[in-house]
Formats: C-alpha cells, sequence, structure tokens
C-alpha cells in the first residue's frame, strides 16, 4: 500500500539523480514501515520551472513529498519516515535540508483498495497486529 510521491523542479536533477533517489526513498520506505518492499510504489512528477514558486520566488529548488500509509501507522513510525525520506532527498539532490517539505497522509483500510479488494480485508491481521500494543 505505501505509496510515494516527490514532486521536483524538471531540469534541476540528473535522470540517474532521479533513479536513485526513487530506489532508495523505496527501500527506506519499505525499512521503516516494515513493509515488503514489492508493496511500494514511488513516484516522481516534474513541475516546468515556470510553474513552480517558492517563499513567493519562482522556480527555487524546494523539494515536496507526499508519503500515504494505512492509518493505525504509530506516531513514532511516521516521524520516523518524515525524518528518512528527508535525509534522503538531501543525500540524493544535494538540496537544503530546511527547503525539503514533506507529508504523510494516513488513509482508513476501509477507502484503499488493493487488488479491488479494501485493505481492511486484504490486510486484516497486519492492521489488527499493529492494534496490538
Amino acid at each position: 500500500m505505501p505509496i510515494l510521491e516527490v514532486h521536483l523542479i524538471e531540469g534541476s536533477h540528473t535522470g540517474e539523480q532521479h533513479r536513485a533517489l526513487l530506489a532508495a526513498l523505496g527501500t527506506r520506505y519499505a525499512e521503516v514501515l516494515d513493509s515488503p518492499p514489492e508493496r511500494i510504489r514511488a513516484h516522481l512528477t516534474l513541475h516546468r520551472r515556470e510553474h513552480w514558486v517558492t517563499g513567493g520566488v519562482p522556480g527555487v529548488d524546494a523539494p515536496y513529498f507526499t508519503a500515504i500509509v494505512l492509518a493505525g501507522r504509530p506516531v513514532e513510525q511516521r516521524h520516523r519516515l518524515l525524518g528518512a525520506l528527508t535525509d534522503i532527498i538531501v543525500d540524493v539532490l544535494g538540496v537544503d535540508r530546511a527547503s525539503v517539505r514533506g507529508r504523510i497522509v494516513p488513509v482508513d483500510p476501509d477507502d484503499w483498495g488493493i487488488g479491488g479488494v479494501p485493505a481492511s480485508a486484504a490486510r486484516r491481521g497486519e492492521i489488527a497486529a499493529r492494534a496490538t500494543p
């Protein structure tokens, strides 16, 4: 289920950096969430420089990411994920850490489909295990 989307300015980084970024983010996402790597989906959206404004200034490189997880993940795990994903973006792209923004969006398992079946049914055992202290 874990989905990761990264937004960057087109032309600010190389194709190799894009590939390395997605690979590293996917690996770390799986590690932090203790999720099988084959469940991770990571993709990149590139925006034209003239379509990107940071702090009122056009074209300033300031990566943004969204991580979608099933609701019920512990807050400590979500905080670790924010830091880990930011670390990778900074390391791979060489951007200023203070310029990186990210958010985690928890999704109710009844509102997420896995192969056409609600995650609440498809991942019932895993969801119940996370809810148990």
